[in-house]
């Protein structure tokens, strides 16, 4: 019999924690099926929160330490680095500036990526027109028609800025909150703080949507990944093909008596194993043969698009109907959130326009503007958006030069770390606003930024987590979304 190093009695004790916790686990579980199970006040968000225990069970409801305004998020995830310029941050000085040298007085000596640092950096204005929408008077660039029909349900945060100035590292921080992999994404973290609202579904899904060519551009498992948290709350990616998940179904001609049986008597053994060796990932193992199971119903009713109404796929566009397409996932989004999912990311990939801006950050637009926009009036019309925060953005923005010849239809932009724009809606968010501004290059923040680390802190506000208290014990401290840097909620942000 393998032992752990120290003998029978690190054995015996590994079984009484076991012993204890399935004990704790089923009574919790059966308690909030109830209704019975109340968050006592100022509890931690996710069990061992504060505490550095890391036992969170991921199965009782919300530990939340003041009341949240948001129950789910919807991430709309614009993988490459959408263009700000030609978006969001309307600039109309560069008109008169274009193919002028950039003042050094404005970049100030930061660092450029290879692909544009041997050349000079002559300013491309905006390829767009813009226009002020809406009561608020937020910009917004020609290129999303259906973003000007919604801009007063928006909050645009035109002050994002970030240190990472290639596209792995950026997206790393900008999910995870470390440039290097290895860590719990944001929705991992969720996850294990506030647990699920549906048994039958992961609490966090991951959707990629499907490019009528391919993309060059990777997207990585740890982007969605668990880290150094229990593995049952990473996040579990739908396919954007026929069979949403693999090996879901059971292979043909296996009874669903003899498939569960099969599942008890793994369970079992499972079990014994982890009284030897007390290692948690186990029952984590045995709880995701169990959800796999509830799935094989779950899954299927949830992709089965046929019961949406005409007036919903018009909405949505002509796309929702071709599945995985950036549309297709927002409406599979919003039936998620119905369902109780706690997390829910779409990847939309390929807005990485270092040439040709006119035409692919365009392509880009067409794919998402009208789902995105839709989504929100969806969400809204059948009373989810008030619990529901979602946000819009990439890992960084693009840069005033342009890349190539600024005066070409082949020009484009490189990446641009220094500032960006995402925008916020529902879930607590004061919408109809723009916040923090940009100077005149849309090169430097120069009002009211907003680090990725006060992203996060304020995303898990809305939560009502408390980011300094949501911690797990690992390699001896008490890690954090947020991490040791400063982070500080934005409170104008909030409704």
């Amino acid at each position: 019999m393998n032992e752990w190093p120290g003998g029978g009695d690190q054995q015996r004790l590994a079984r009484r924690l076991f012993l204890g916790q399935a004990s704790g686990l089923s009574l919790a579980s059966l308690a909030w099926q109830s209704g019975a199970l109340a968050s006592p006040a100022g509890a931690p968000a996710g069990a061992g929160a504060g505490t550095g225990t890391g036992t969170g069970t991921g199965t009782t409801g919300p530990r939340t330490q003041h009341a949240p305004r948001a129950r789910n998020v919807i991430f709309l995830t614009q993988s490459g680095g959408p263009s700000q310029l030609e978006l969001f941050d309307h600039k109309p000085r560069l008109v008169e500036m274009a193919g002028q040298e950039l003042p050094e007085s404005v970049r100030q000596g930061q660092r450029l990526t290879t692909m544009t640092s041997g050349q000079k950096q002559l300013i491309m204005p905006a390829r767009t027109r813009f226009e002020q929408c809406g009561s608020s008077g937020a910009t917004i660039g020609e290129w999303l028609p259906f973003h000007r029909q919604i801009a007063d349900e928006l909050c645009f945060v035109k002050s994002m800025f970030t240190d990472q100035i290639n596209h792995a590292p950026a997206m790393t921080r900008l999910l995870t909150g470390h440039q290097l992999p290895g860590r719990p994404s944001l929705g991992a973290w969720t996850s294990y703080g506030l647990g699920s609202e549906n048994a039958n579904l992961p609490d966090y899904l991951v959707l990629i949507s499907r490019l009528k060519r391919g993309s060059d551009q990777p997207l990585y498992d740890h982007y969605w990944g668990s880290g150094f948290l229990p593995s049952r709350h990473q996040g579990v990616k739908l396919r954007n093909a026929r069979d949403s998940v693999l090996y879901l179904r059971d292979p043909a001609g296996l009874p669903r008596d003899l498939r569960r049986g099969m599942l008890d008597d793994l369970a079992e053994l499972n079990t014994q194993r982890q009284q030897q060796t007390g290692d948690p990932e186990i029952l984590d193992r045995v709880a995701q043969y169990e959800l796999a199971w509830r799935m094989q119903t779950s899954v299927p009713e949830l992709t089965d698009l046929s019961g949406e109404s005409e007036a919903t796929f018009e909405m949505y566009g002509p796309d929702s109907r071709r599945p995985g397409t950036y549309a297709a996932t927002c409406l599979l989004a919003r039936r998620l959130i119905e369902r109780g999912v706690r997390f829910v990311q779409l990847f939309h990939p390929d807005w990485d326009h270092h040439s040709r801006l006119g035409s692919w950050c365009l392509a880009r637009c067409r794919d998402t503007d009208q789902a995105s926009a839709a989504l929100i009036r969806d969400l809204k019309q059948r009373g989810l958006l008030e619990e529901t925060l979602v946000v819009w953005g990439g890992e960084f923005g693009r840069g005033v030069a342009g890349q190539g010849d600024w005066n070409s239809p082949e020009g484009g932009r490189d990446h641009h770390p220094r500032c960006f724009t995402m925008w916020l809606a529902g879930g607590g968010i004061k919408t109809g606003q723009t916040w923090g501004a940009t100077d005149d290059f849309s090169y430097n923040v120069v009002d009211r930024g907003v680090s990725l680390r006060d992203l996060h802190a304020t995303l898990l506000h809305l939560l009502g987590i408390d980011h300094a208290r949501l911690t797990h014990r690992h390699l001896g401290l008490d890690q954090r979304l947020t991490g040791v840097e400063p982070a500080a909620v934005v409170a104008g942000l909030l409704a």
